[in-house]
């Protein structure tokens, strides 16, 4: 039984492989007929296709080529353009502005360098939550802003690589910025403007804005001078900035320092006076210049009131004005010399002679001129020292008029004075062919022209120097100024000597005196001029000449519209030209001339200065 089992299954087994080997050689003979079947049948080509892609390559290659062409042989600049932009670089050296000294190298002006604070909004925006970071609030802060308003300042520009921050701010707020190390937030050195003397000094410095470009003063009429150009250099740059060739390099000019005739210790010594003076007779402002004699260089000019240029917060325009260069003013009693000069250089009169002022008063024109009382006959000094209108009247019509015209043009009343600044006035003349004698006459004595203080000063200077006129200057050029003789030394000479009686104890100037020293000088009160007439506002004015004896100075002062109990030019403008005159004498070093009773005599000037040549 058992071995029939074992048969039987030996059977089965053997009957199922050989139906598997059947079926795997039936499988294998169907595969190679398939694979023949394949290789027999020729396969078939797409042919819109074919040609849609052979078109598109074409296209592309085409448009490629046509462009390239384009760029190449037709428009070649855009591409250098472009390429350039991303390699070539241009950088230039910084340059200081020049500095503004004084006559014996005191600095008025210099430049400091500063650190400026600058944001590039694309790198902050880029930095993650820059707006929760607790440093813009410290920023803020040190910036004096609002923390919003900071933050607003960056994401309204974020398109911009470079916006500013705080400019030109001070050594210790940019350390403080620099060690919150803010990204984005950077440093970048700029130069600043200081003027060391401060509001002493600032109507004839000026001053340049926050980009360094003068607007005032000297800083504006010589900005060129004092600005030079940077060195640059064209250079090639890679992707990590370093530099790989130097394409072009082109050599700066250095900038120029400027030199005042300015006497750093004169001005402020003047601009004391000045101010206290304005202060005292509650005056609106005031002005003074003092000039060499010799050189016709203005040793300081100053007005009152001023302002700091180092900070000009809330500083109102009209402070900025150099007054004694812009403001016109009716010179008055200041303008009687010139009769004089005039009719001792016609002769018309001469020293010794005699003037009639009786009774008092006349008319002329319909119009009446009169002093104060009936002077009768008086000398030509009495005229000066007594400031009389009707001396000054028949003195200034003694000659033809063209004369006595002419001398006010001699004397540089109806053109600049030279000191060459921005916003110089050369004041108010009628220039016509017929003058009334009514005209002539308020001509004598200062009404009918407007002039300005350094207009004054130059006459007086003139005056000084033996009559002869230079125009006046107040940068220091090494060049000659042109001088010309308008009347005679002689004449002049007597003109000086007469116009010491005004400072004596009974002259009009008597508060203009200077203890050891012989000063001559007039003094000048008009009236300002309004609608319709004339108003009860007055300028007081003292100008003058010292020492007498060899003139060195030329001073000075006016008073607008003083407030106080006194509003007359001896008694306002004359003390204060008394204190300048007196200190700028002693700063200059000049020998005294009055020692008690004794004078030195005014024919020493010709022979101390023969003895100079």
């Amino acid at each position: 039984m058992k071995d029939w089992l074992n048969n039987k299954n030996k059977k089965t087994t053997t009957k199922r492989s050989t139906k598997k080997g059947a079926q795997a050689k039936s499988g294998l003979k169907s595969s190679k007929q398939t694979k023949q079947a394949k290789q027999l049948t020729k396969p078939s080509v797409n042919r819109w296709r074919f040609q849609f892609v052979i078109t598109c390559l074409v296209l592309v290659f085409s448009t490629v080529i046509g462009r390239a062409a384009y760029l190449q042989i037709i428009q070649p600049e855009k591409l250098i353009q472009e390429g350039d932009k991303r390699t070539v670089r241009v950088k230039q050296s910084s340059v200081q502005r020049g500095m503004i000294t004084d006559r014996n190298g005191v600095e008025l002006a210099v430049s400091v360098p500063v650190q400026t604070i600058w944001a590039d909004p694309k790198r902050v925006l880029d930095y993650p939550d820059f707006d929760t970071d607790i440093r813009w609030k410290a920023l803020a802060k040190v910036l004096q802003m609002e923390e919003h308003e900071l933050l607003a300042r960056i994401t309204n520009n974020q398109d911009k690589r470079f916006i500013y921050l705080k400019r030109k701010t001070n050594p210790v707020v940019a350390d403080y910025v620099q060690q919150l190390r803010i990204p984005g937030v950077r440093l970048r050195e700029e130069s600043k403007r200081y003027y060391p003397a401060g509001e002493i000094a600032a109507h004839v410095v000026g001053f340049t804005n926050i980009d360094g470009k003068g607007i005032e003063g000297v800083e504006l009429r010589h900005n060129d001078w004092m600005v030079g150009t940077p060195s640059k250099r064209k250079v090639i740059k890679d992707a990590k900035g370093r530099e790989i060739e130097v394409l072009e390099e082109q050599k700066g000019s250095e900038p120029q320092d400027i030199a005042l005739t300015i006497d750093q210790r004169i001005q402020s010594a003047v601009y004391q006076e000045l101010k206290k003076a304005v202060q005292t007779y509650e005056a609106a402002s005031g002005s003074a210049i003092v000039v060499d004699v010799e050189t016709a260089e203005v040793l300081a000019m100053v007005n009152s009131p001023s302002f700091n240029p180092n900070n000009r917060m809330n500083v109102s325009m009209h402070r900025f004005r150099n007054r004694a260069i812009t403001d016109t003013f009716e010179p008055g009693s200041t303008m009687k010399p010139i009769s004089v000069l005039n009719a001792l250089e016609y002769g018309s009169y001469g020293t010794l002679d005699l003037v009639d002022t009786s009774p008092g008063y006349m008319r002329i024109g319909g119009r009446r001129i009169s002093d104060p009382r009936n002077r009768g006959m008086l000398s030509l000094a009495d005229v000066l020292k007594y400031s009389s209108n009707m001396g000054s009247t028949k003195l200034a019509l003694s000659t033809p008029k063209d004369s006595f015209l002419g001398l006010f043009y001699k004397m540089g009343l109806v053109d600049s004075s030279g000191v060459d600044l921005v916003g110089e006035s050369t004041g108010l003349f009628n220039d016509r062919r017929r003058w009334s004698d009514s005209e002539i006459a308020s001509l004598s004595f200062g009404y009918g022209i407007s002039v300005t203080a350094a207009q004054l000063a130059r006459m007086y200077t003139t005056i000084g120097a033996g009559g002869v006129s230079r125009p006046l200057s107040i940068v220091q050029t090494g060049i000659e100024k042109p001088a010309e003789r308008i009347v005679g030394e002689d004449v002049a000479f007597n003109v000086l000597g007469m116009m010491e009686s005004v400072i004596s104890a009974d002259g009009s100037g008597k508060n203009a005196m200077v203890k050891g020293y012989r000063v001559a000088g007039k003094t000048g009160t008009s009236q300002k001029a309004m609608a319709g007439g004339y108003g009860h506002d007055y300028v007081n004015t003292f100008a003058g000449v010292g020492p007498v004896s060899n003139p060195k100075i030329a001073v000075v002062v006016v008073l607008n519209d003083p407030k106080g109990d006194y509003y007359y030019g001896g008694e306002t403008a004359a003390p204060t030209f008394g204190r300048i005159m007196r200190q700028t004498l002693r700063i200059l070093n000049v020998a005294p001339d009055a020692v008690g009773d004794k004078k030195i005599q005014l024919a020493d000037i010709r022979r101390r200065r023969d003895d100079v040549n």
